[in-house]
């Protein structure tokens, strides 16, 4: 095992993904698993789309009266995982989950697509719906009410940042029998631990 001190797991990360992102034949390099814990006390996992990531940790969008959201509020540990099967890697992280604010919000959604944007207006996440009329009807609703018009924001819809308190990526290299394995541990100063290990296939 190796340790040594190192303030750059972001770097690292940029550096993978951006490799994975034009190297590899990835269908979505930002497709990621989060792992909540739900009002049940039990784990659970979906897929969600890394929209952007920065020094101080990965951001995606949804719903916050969605079944991720409550588990979120419930409980802001939370856990991200990145597949990347063509190039033998993956990336494992820890940390916490914050809203970020809501000019910043607002700022990507108006980026959105028309679509998009109307979609979170149509359909509530985790909501049992009756029928895809009732979809198709509430559609047609929101595409009345904003017709020729700016579409707002939901109050219900924006962004988490994972603040990251450990990532781990480990890679395959295809002719070797080991794994290498990296990981970064934040410390109590805000710097961050960094440990390679390398695990026999």
């Amino acid at each position: 095992m190796n340790a040594s001190k190192d303030h750059n797991p972001i770097e690292h990360f940029q550096k993978w993904f951006h490799e994975v992102d034009t190297q590899f034949p990835e269908e979505e390099t930002n497709a990621m698993f989060l792992s909540t814990i739900g009002k049940d006390g039990f784990p659970k996992s979906r897929i969600v789309l890394l929209k952007r990531f920065t020094w101080e940790g990965f951001i995606f969008f949804t719903n916050y009266n969605s079944e991720k959201g409550k588990a979120i509020a419930q409980n802001d540990r939370v856990s991200i995982s990145f597949h990347w099967a063509s190039a033998k890697r993956e990336v494992f992280i820890s940390g916490k989950a914050e809203k970020i604010p809501n000019n910043l919000s607002e700022g990507y959604f108006e980026s959105r697509p028309e679509g998009s944007k109307l979609s979170t207006w149509v359909s509530n996440q985790s909501e049992t719906i009756a029928s895809r009329k009732v979809l198709d009807d509430r559609l047609k609703h929101f595409e009345s009410k904003f017709k020729n018009k700016t579409i707002p924001k939901p109050e219900y819809w924006g962004g988490y940042i994972i603040k990251p308190y450990t990532l781990e990526f480990i890679e395959n290299p295809k002719s070797a029998r080991f794994c290498m394995v990296t990981k970064y541990t934040l410390q109590q100063d805000y710097s961050w631990s960094k440990h390679i290990n390398y695990h026999f296939q």
